[in-house]
C-alpha cells in the first residue's frame, strides 16, 4: 500500500503529493503543464474578447443615428464649415416638430439624434476656437440645448407628447439663445 502525504514546497504555495516524501518527476511536469495551459486558454479568451468588442465598437460608431457618437470635433473641419454647417443643422434639428406632431416616435427620435450630433460637432468646434473668456458662457448654453435634447429623446421614447413639447420648446429657446451669441 502506498502512503501519499501532501508536501509543501519551498518559495511556493503549492502543494505536491508525494509517495515516500519524494515527489514524482511526473507530478511535477503535470503541475507545470496545467499552469502553462490555463495561462494559454486564458491569453486566447482574453484576446478573443477585445477582438469582439473592439469590432463591435468600429461598428457602432458608423451608426450616428442609432447610437452614441463619441466624436467631438470633425477631424479636418474649420471654424468656417463649423458655421455653414450650423444653419442647416439646426433646421434639421427644428424638423422634429413635424415628426413629433405625425407621433412618429422612432423616426424623431432618429432624426433627432442625427441632426443633434452634426450640430454638436459645429457647435463645439466654434466655441473651442473663441478665446477663454467667451467659452464659459458658451459651454452652459451648450449644455443646456445638448441636456434638452437628450431629455426629448427620453420622452418620445416614452411616448410621453406633453413632456415632448415642453422639451422642444426649451430647445428653440436654447438653440436661439447660442446662435445669437455665436
Amino acid at each position: 500500500m502506498i502512503a501519499l502525504r501532501p508536501v509543501l514546497v519551498p518559495y511556493t504555495s503549492q502543494t505536491l503529493l508525494t509517495s515516500h516524501g519524494k515527489p514524482t518527476l511526473m507530478m511535477k511536469h503535470r503541475n507545470e503543464m496545467s499552469e502553462k495551459k490555463l495561462v494559454y486558454k486564458n491569453r486566447r479568451v482574453g484576446i478573443l474578447v477585445i477582438t469582439t468588442m473592439a469590432a463591435s465598437f468600429s461598428s457602432s460608431l458608423n451608426n450616428i443615428a442609432c447610437g452614441l457618437d463619441l466624436r467631438m470635433v470633425a477631424p479636418d473641419q474649420t471654424i468656417e464649415e463649423a458655421k455653414n454647417g450650423i444653419q442647416n443643422h439646426a433646421k434639421g434639428l427644428l424638423q422634429v416638430k413635424d415628426l413629433i406632431e405625425l407621433k412618429a416616435w422612432r423616426e424623431a427620435q432618429k432624426e433627432l439624434r442625427k441632426s443633434s450630433s452634426l450640430l454638436k460637432q459645429d457647435i463645439y468646434t466654434i466655441i473651442q476656437a473663441k478665446p477663454g473668456n467667451e467659452r464659459q458662457n458658451l459651454r452652459k448654453l451648450y449644455f443646456n440645448l445638448f441636456n434638452s435634447v437628450s431629455k426629448l429623446d427620453y420622452a418620445a421614447r416614452d411616448e410621453d407628447e406633453s413632456k415632448v413639447l415642453q422639451c422642444y420648446d426649451k430647445i428653440v429657446l436654447a438653440l436661439n439663445e447660442i446662435l445669437s451669441e455665436l
